[in-house]
């Protein structure tokens, strides 16, 4: 059995029935039903559900619920470029990003993006996380991967994993990628910002549009049209979405942070029902502890 560090295993199963919640509440939440409904919809009491629902999330299920609403994410982009302004003009992230966590990119060079991995050896394993089961990927110039496990299927993110590597060496081996799940997923150390490099195959524009999610603070949102500006290239919204689409490091490039302007929150490669999990657990942690601490 699995030793239970920083509560993953429990809150990675909280996960689960979490996720069927949120289907519920995404396809009920215009009429609001009530808490029993929604604690009847994944076969728990009302007080174990909201018991469970705010352990995991941080907030209740009623906060979630005003969470979905398109007034709400209109807000939550409004209130958000503000803050996304003086993020950039310092050249920082937010401090409680990812937990005090500062993270490098190494993109490769446009030799190794043709070799598609030739002689590359990346360690993998399968650990619990908030969001569920997740597949981290690791080589000796940092994280390459970090996807979840669809549909209880472990193979198809290996498979995932290969298609992004095709020519590289990938070895199981969860003791070399556990330390990294912990320091991703887990709460700061209070001492300092430990550096945590990401090793990127990508075009130059995927790259940019990667760099620029980076600096999405915690807790906050943007429209694919911001990213697009941010990068220089205003009218190039439709491609911002493409390479947002392509980023195969889930979590740690937050492409979850991204929303359709009108205050839709789009699809995510990982499910949208996770994507919203994400941004509510984020908020949740933010109201809790708003230094980012």
């Amino acid at each position: 059995m699995e030793k239970v560090t920083n509560g993953f295993p429990r809150l990675s199963e909280d996960y689960k029935r979490m996720e069927r919640a949120i289907l519920f509440l995404e396809e009920n939440y215009h009429r609001q039903p009530s808490l029993k409904e929604i604690a009847a919809s994944v076969h728990l009491s009302e007080f174990h559900f909201q018991r469970l629902f705010t352990r995991w999330a941080g907030v209740s299920p009623k906060k979630f619920m005003q969470f979905l609403t398109f007034d709400h994410a209109k807000k939550l982009l409004e209130d958000s470029r503000s803050l996304l302004d003086t993020t950039y003009e310092a050249g920082l992230s937010s401090p409680g990003r990812l937990h005090d966590l500062f993270v490098n990119i190494e993109a490769v060079t446009p030799g190794e993006f043709k070799q598609k991995g030739a002689g590359l050896t990346i360690f993998y394993g399968l650990h619990p996380s908030p969001f569920g089961e997740c597949l981290l990927a690791v080589t000796d110039r940092g994280v390459c991967g970090l996807s979840f496990i669809e549909k209880e299927n472990p193979k198809k993110a290996v498979r995932y994993l290969q298609s992004k590597w095709p020519q590289a060496k990938l070895i199981e081996k969860p003791l070399v990628t556990k330390p990294y799940v912990d320091k991703i997923f887990g709460k700061s150390s209070g001492n300092g910002t430990p550096k945590l490099n990401l090793f990127l195959k990508g075009t130059n524009f995927q790259i940019k549009v990667w760099e620029a999610l980076l600096k999405i603070p915690a807790g906050c949102v943007v429209s694919y049209e911001d990213i697009a500006t941010r990068i220089g290239k205003p009218t190039a919204s439709r491609a911002v979405g493409s390479a947002v689409a392509n980023n195969h490091v889930a979590y740690l490039i937050p492409c979850h942070r991204v929303i359709q302007k009108i205050g839709a929150f789009g699809n995510y490669r990982w499910g949208a029902p996770r994507k919203k999990a994400m941004l509510v657990w984020e908020a949740g942690r933010n109201a809790s502890n708003p230094s980012g601490l």
